[in-house]
């Protein structure tokens, strides 16, 4: 027998309510799939992890009587259908996949918790004027396909989707072909068209909640990000035989250029930050002076002209310690991600939201990316934070306060009906 349901009212969220055993047992099941020894996750897009992932989500979407469908990036969309399905969605994500040795809450403590929203309503027989879509983004991480964020990159154009699907791994295999093999190209039909809005409940990855005691953040932009891709070549020569003075190593510069950078953020107030994640020596011999070493670099800043500048600052201080060292030098921009301002009303909807479930909070800007960047260049955007504890992620050791995760996924709750209700 159908359910009827009975519409929200637009100043009242009654009925609906949030089971924290239910969304606590789904987000560790779900962290299960490429569990750790030391109590984290590595499932990296496209692998079988992923796919297993994946599939979990869509037999949960499946019993929650939502709609599913898959774009051409391997994007799930699970729908819970309004009162008008004329009327633009309203769109809860974040993803599944994650870095190597990462842990449980980034990326499903927001997909998961847009699920637990959409199962309250469910359980309570509400259904706004307006559906509710759960999204699952393929390869937000970018830790086994560069760069990070594609799928939210093509819908907005950013990337073609030819592009993305012929990028490779460490391993040369293509994007495309992996997207095959588990089974999840699905069509560029199914990407979404109009929508209302978009937001993206996440984990803090940073100290600053905790350091203030406080559970939740409204999140009114995120950094801008430059990535480049480094190489230097030097002369290859035995460790032993080899005069300090007259060497031209290139690891060496790889050492200042790491300091040097760390030095350029630190010239700068927070929250600029510079970064040398990934760092090869070639051969990488331990008493053999490296022909080549090829390093990351990633710089991030808040505003248009701050970066621009931390950027090319950072370019020519690269390039300075190669001539000093006697290296050669190739940087190529791999990433180059614009400073975002979130849609204020729905700034302030978060924020008031906030505090109708009894929290404190306050506003601040995300350091790292998301698919909401991208997501904001299409329709109104905002994020939701949640605390971090010891304000650790991308490891093993990441955590979350349970009452938080339940404090976020009702603040989520109330503002996803409030925005489903509108007109």
């Amino acid at each position: 027998m159908k359910m009827k349901m009975r519409p929200v009212m637009p100043d009242i969220v009654t009925g609906a309510r949030i089971d924290l055993g239910r969304l606590r047992a789904s987000i560790l099941e779900m962290a299960a799939i490429g569990a750790t020894a030391a109590g984290g996750v590595t499932r990296l897009t496209l692998t079988d992890e992923d796919r297993a992932a994946r599939d979990l989500f869509a037999r949960w979407c499946a019993d929650a009587g939502l709609t599913l469908r898959l774009d051409d990036m391997g994007t799930q969309y699970a729908r819970y259908e309004g009162r008008d399905p004329s009327l633009a969605p309203v769109l809860l994500g974040s993803h599944l996949d994650s870095v190597p040795a990462g842990g449980k809450y980034d990326g499903p403590l927001g997909v998961l918790t847009g699920l637990e929203v959409v199962r309250a309503l469910r359980d309570a027989g509400l259904r706004g004027r307006r559906a509710i879509e759960i999204v699952n983004f393929t390869n937000e991480e970018g830790a086994r396909f560069e760069p990070a964020m594609v799928a939210s990159a093509v819908l907005v154009g950013a990337y073609t989707a030819d592009f993305v699907h012929h990028r490779r791994d460490a391993t040369g295999l293509r994007f495309g072909d992996e997207l095959d093999r588990i089974g999840y190209r699905g069509d560029a039909a199914n990407r979404p068209g109009a929508i209302h809005a978009y937001l993206e409940l996440h984990i803090e990855q940073g100290p600053v909640l905790e350091s203030e005691n406080l559970p939740l953040a409204a999140v009114e932009g995120i950094l801008g990000i430059r990535w480049f891709n480094v190489t230097l070549r030097g002369q290859s020569q035995h460790a032993g035989p080899s005069p300090m003075r007259s060497r031209r190593d290139a690891m060496v510069a790889a050492g200042r250029i790491i300091v040097g950078l760390r030095e350029l953020a630190l010239s700068y107030p927070d929250p600029v930050v510079a970064t040398v994640g990934r760092l090869r020596p070639v051969p990488g011999v331990i008493n053999q002076i490296p022909a080549e070493v090829v390093m990351s670099a990633d710089v991030r800043h808040w505003t248009d002209e701050g970066l621009a500048e931390i950027a090319g600052k950072a370019e020519a201080l690269m390039r300075r310690i190669a001539v000093e060292e006697r290296v050669e030098i190739d940087i190529e921009t791999i990433q180059n991600v614009p400073p975002t301002r979130f849609d204020p009303r729905l700034v302030e909807l978060l924020d008031a939201s906030i505090q109708a479930v009894g929290a404190p909070s306050r506003r601040m800007v995300a350091g790292a990316g998301h698919d909401a960047k991208y997501m904001n260049d299409i329709t109104p955007t905002a994020m939701l934070f949640v605390r971090t504890i010891g304000g650790m992620s991308h490891c093993e050791s990441e955590e979350i306060a349970w009452d938080d995760a339940r404090l976020g996924a009702e603040t989520l709750l109330r503002a996803a009906l409030r925005l489903a209700e509108e007109p």
